[in-house]
């Protein structure tokens, strides 16, 4: 017999926060999920949602407030799928991100280490240097924003807290450019409908700026009066692109961009180094934390000036290329061609002449490397959020590498990768959480992994 019924309305005590940011308390020991609530609340949720062994309930009313809890600086921080801590001290946030993450280490990865820290961050408020808006269009106005909690419904929100200030200006540019030029949506259930996202990117070492319109089509109409306003709009304005992607997708970028004024790429300053960005580049979205979670990894890494070090999912070249400098020799690989350019690139902008960079996934680079007789002091792995194939170790191990530095965007996959790496007898010996991405549930974590 259901102890909770869909519409009833519960007294419950907030015990702690899931890692997408949910408040967790339990009625009758049945485990019930609320958003937007804060470790120590006593609310009354009104439950929408029951199944055998959890339920999803919303705030109908705080009876007790948590004394972690602040008045949100945001109007739809409750709708938006976003920030998850608007409502949260960020004393009581950086606790919960390092209590996640040394519970990923105990609990998944079955080995017991304590997390020496968490780096906070200096500024939890415009950030990001990226922002990638999904749009509508209705009668010639345009609605940017970003997606509802688990849904592609659109929340309008033109002037977010983790955005640069300047990208609101851009918002009202392509406004201004869709009104005169009667542009249609992309509708994701027809196929049809010209502009499916507005993209951004800021370099925030030079100030430099990158507009994109990701467009179901070759080409856009009046490209000038668009590039005109987004002038207007950007005192830096670097590069005006449009990107094209004409699959039935939720893949935000196609694979071709075509530059429609001044240059593909902007250029950012990260640890003293140059790097130019290009739209499909992965490149850290929060520079300040960036430049500390490098560092972090430089000083795990400990190299002494003759070692040969391999960066697997390398990106651009950001962690690799600021090595460079203290190796013998440095080998990048990854999978997406424009960022192996980029990095191609970076070496040459910073006169860097001892790399090497493979296009290839990361197992089948580091069999290339393998197959080269490469024998690496050092590997550097900074896989997506699902973490590295286990069959990278094997070639890892055969390779002979007696150190790892793991950035890891994802605890739960971390921790599992360090207990396949404890079997074959790689050691963690330090751990630290790194806040790449206040207000949000993400963190980041940097591993000292060694064979002993």
């Amino acid at each position: 017999m259901l102890i909770i019924r869909k519409n009833d309305k519960i007294e419950l005590f907030i015990e702690s926060v899931t890692s997408e940011g949910s408040g967790l308390g339990r009625y009758e020991g049945m485990a019930v999920f609320v958003r937007g609530t804060v470790p120590g609340d006593k609310i009354i949720a009104h439950i929408i949602k029951v199944s055998k062994n959890y339920a999803i309930g919303i705030v109908d009313d705080i009876i007790e407030p948590s004394t972690s809890r602040i008045e949100p600086d945001c109007s739809v921080s409750q709708k938006c799928g976003g920030c998850s801590f608007r409502d949260m001290t960020y004393e009581e946030e950086l606790k919960y991100k390092l209590s996640r993450v040394q519970d990923a280490v105990n609990r998944i990865g079955h080995i017991d280490f304590k997390v020496e820290r968490i780096i906070g961050a200096d500024h939890t408020n415009f950030y990001r240097n990226k922002a990638q808006y999904p749009v509508y269009i209705e009668n010639g106005s345009l609605t940017a924003g970003f997606y509802a909690y688990k849904s592609h419904r659109i929340i309008p929100c033109s002037d977010c807290r983790l955005q640069p200030p300047e990208f609101e200006q851009g918002i009202k540019a392509f406004e201004k450019w869709v009104k005169k030029n009667n542009i249609t949506s992309f509708d994701e259930k027809t196929g049809k409908g010209l502009l499916r996202h507005i993209y951004f990117r800021k370099a925030f070492g030079t100030g430099e700026v990158m507009a994109c319109a990701v467009v179901n089509a070759n080409d856009i109409p009046d490209k000038d009066y668009l590039v005109l306003e987004l002038q207007q709009a950007f005192e830096n304005l670097k590069s005006v692109v449009i990107n094209i992607n004409k699959k039935n997708t939720n893949v935000i970028l196609g694979s071709e961009t075509k530059t429609i004024r001044g240059s593909e790429k902007i250029c950012d300053v990260l640890l003293g180094k140059k790097f130019v960005i290009s739209p499909q580049s992965f490149y850290q979205v929060n520079h300040g934390q960036c430049e500390k979670l490098y560092s972090l990894a430089a000083d795990y890494a400990a190299l002494k000036g003759g070692e040969t070090v391999v960066d697997m999912y390398c990106g651009a070249g950001t962690i690799g290329l600021t090595l460079a400098d203290k190796c013998k020799q440095l080998v990048g690989i990854e999978i997406v061609p424009s960022a192996i350019e980029n990095a191609k690139e970076n070496a040459q902008l910073n006169h860097i002449s001892n790399t090497d960079f493979i296009c290839a996934d990361a197992f089948d680079g580091a069999k290339e490397i393998e197959k080269r007789g490469l024998k690496p002091d050092l590997v550097i792995v900074d896989p997506p959020r699902k973490g590295c194939q286990k069959e990278l170790f094997d070639v890892i191990e055969n390779m002979g590498a007696n150190r790892i530095v793991y950035v890891s965007c994802g605890s739960a996959t971390l921790a599992r990768d360090l207990a396949i790496l404890k079997e074959k007898g790689y050691n963690l010996q330090h751990l630290t959480a790194v806040d790449m991405f206040p207000r949000t549930p993400h963190v980041e974590c940097v591993a000292d992994i060694v064979k002993e």
